[in-house]
């Protein structure tokens, strides 16, 4: 989608055009079998996977890996990208593009930055509250995963 502005110093017709924003999840996985979540400490309200946005100039790899220190002071080593999601309804406040990385933790979970708490869940017993899609994101997982 595209609008046309005009530019306030020299008047001209300027297009500016409306992208989904870029974000990635990231699947933290810990020894014990159990995947880190967060319960975000801004609407939307609910738990989810560490994540956020894609600074500009950032990669996708290094923007997952500040996100997941950010929110839960894990660093963590990328295994493989699950996939991307971009169901223009996953995020009720903007369309947003997101890469999942699934990926190995490092250290003691810690709440931080968006996060209110972090949490370890597993295949049976993850919060009824998802926040996005990440219910979805979930299910591919575990398929995938075969647990």
């Amino acid at each position: 989608m595209k609008t046309d502005l005009i530019c306030p110093h020299c008047g001209g017709k300027v297009t500016a055009y409306r992208n989904p924003f870029p974000t990635v999840d990231a699947i933290i996985e810990l020894e014990d079998g159990g995947i880190v979540l967060i319960r975000r400490k801004n609407p939307p309200y609910g738990w989810a996977l560490p994540g956020g946005f894609v600074d500009y100039g950032e990669s996708l790899e290094a923007a997952v890996k500040r996100e997941a220190l950010e929110e839960t002071g894990l660093r963590i080593t990328l295994r493989y990208q699950l996939g991307a999601y971009s169901d223009p309804t996953r995020d009720p406040r903007w369309h947003t593009i997101s890469v999942v990385f699934v990926a190995q933790g490092e250290g003691e979970p810690k709440a931080s930055d968006d996060a209110a708490e972090v949490g370890i869940f597993y295949r049976g017993g993850l919060p009824e509250h998802l926040a996005f899609d990440h219910k979805t994101i979930l299910r591919d997982y575990f398929t995938r995963c075969g647990e």
